[in-house]
């Protein structure tokens, strides 16, 4: 059920591309680190570009005789593409031109992410895919009686790792351990009928969904915090009527080299006197074990801190806090915190140091347990941007080995700060 979402380049590299204009300019990329960088993330806006009405507005990088794959990203929903975006690699201190041209035929590149929705209109329709959703207070499977989303809500994917969103009034993030690059089939979480059905904790050639979530918000889930109590952005399972009045869902963007999805809670009633407006973007680009998330809140009192979850329910180790980055902080666990502590998983939360507060432990009962979270500093209608990293003995046997994960957690902490100085010369 592979979805049309437009001004994506889709598929399998360097064919099906017409004769490239001669219009074009170069990027100048120098890497300000002492670090090797592996696919380090470019994004380019628009105004930075020339961009030749006259064409179709296709772009086609070239470093040398090689093709970069890229995308056109439109970030704001507004019609109208403002990003160009693409990945590549760095030697320590290099600087790379890159000839960017326009070409009248969109190329076809090898897809690394990808993003995923389907829904049923009633329980005896099958699951259609769909690119957006508005959910509503009483919208809940408690309520209706069935589970109206494929895989419980959205996922996402890139060529090391899967993830999902609750969108079912509990708004938890899930885990897709991947076994392979390739990007999972359209069909889990559909059985031969079209039905909803959970045929994803079953091992498959690609994988399977290996985290236990319970009442917690998963990995990279967030709540409210004050001093003496606890706000969950929705409910749990158990609960008929959700807490955020609408909630608006799409997939904003969908690529051979990002995907994002967006997230809108109209009205959280938190509690009698607290109603909030949250605003929430998630991202996935290739190459790492990772996805960002950035959230906005708004109608904030001013006594509140963002809680970000790194779930706790499997984990009988130690916290360990990686602390040596000027950006960014670090907090990761390891231990086989898969389902029935089958397989060795590790887990981090990357956070903003100029934000991060501490970490506590979510109560032991309530509407969100089994949690740790980390206490990060908000303003009201800032965005406050994280991520959330999973490695799976599976997809790489060496993450068994807690050194192995901890090396890879502080090295990808180094490459997410690292900057690239963007040139455009034309």
């Amino acid at each position: 059920m592979r979805k049309l979402v437009a001004l994506s380049a889709l598929l399998v590299a360097g064919v099906a591309c017409k004769s490239p204009e001669k219009k074009g300019e170069s990027i100048v990329l120098s890497n300000t680190s002492n670090i090797k960088l592996t696919d380090k993330a470019i994004a380019i806006h628009r105004d930075s570009l020339t961009v030749y009405e006259t064409l179709n507005n296709y772009p086609l990088l070239m470093s040398g005789n090689d093709t970069i794959p890229v995308q056109i990203n439109d970030t704001t929903g507004d019609g109208i593409w403002d990003e160009l975006f693409f990945v590549t690699n760095f030697e320590p201190n290099q600087e790379k031109s890159i000839d960017l041209q326009w070409v009248d035929a969109e190329p076809e590149y090898t897809v690394r992410t990808s993003a995923r929705f389907g829904k049923r209109s009633a329980i005896d329709s099958p699951v259609e895919p769909a690119t957006d959703e508005v959910l509503i207070a009483k919208d809940l499977p408690k309520s209706l009686g069935y589970q109206r989303y494929q895989t419980d809500g959205p996922s996402w994917e890139n060529d090391k790792v899967g993830f999902r969103h609750y969108l079912d009034g509990r708004n938890s993030k899930d885990l897709f351990g991947k076994k392979i690059a390739e990007i999972s089939p359209e069909d889990v979480g559909i059985n031969a009928k079209g039905e909803v059905e959970d045929n994803y904790h079953v091992m498959e050639d690609w994988g399977r969904d290996i985290l236990a979530v319970g009442n917690s918000v998963g990995l990279g889930g967030y709540a409210l915090i004050t001093d003496d109590a606890l706000f969950r952005l929705g409910v749990t399972v158990n609960d008929s009527v959700n807490n955020v009045e609408k909630t608006t869902f799409k997939i904003q963007n969908e690529g051979p080299v990002k995907s994002l999805l967006t997230y809108n809670y109209k009205n959280w009633n938190a509690t009698d006197d607290r109603t909030y407006n949250v605003a929430e973007e998630t991202t996935i680009w290739p190459g790492m074990y990772a996805y960002k998330n950035t959230v906005t809140l708004k109608d904030l009192k001013g006594d509140e801190k963002l809680a970000v979850g790194l779930v706790d329910i499997n984990n009988d180790n130690p916290l360990s806090v990686y602390d040596e980055n000027e950006k960014f902080i670090t907090l990761y666990t390891h231990d086989k915190q898969t389902y029935n502590k089958e397989w060795w998983l590790g887990m981090a939360l990357i956070l903003p140091k100029d934000a991060y507060i501490d970490n506590v432990e979510a109560p032991e009962s309530g509407q969100l347990t089994q949690t740790i979270l980390a206490r990060l500093n908000i303003e009201n209608d800032v965005p406050i941007s994280y991520y959330a990293v999973a490695c799976w003995e599976l997809k790489d046997p060496k993450f068994k080995n807690e050194a192995y994960f901890a090396n890879y957690v502080k090295d990808l902490t180094n490459q997410l700060s690292a900057e690239i100085d963007v040139k455009i010369v034309k």
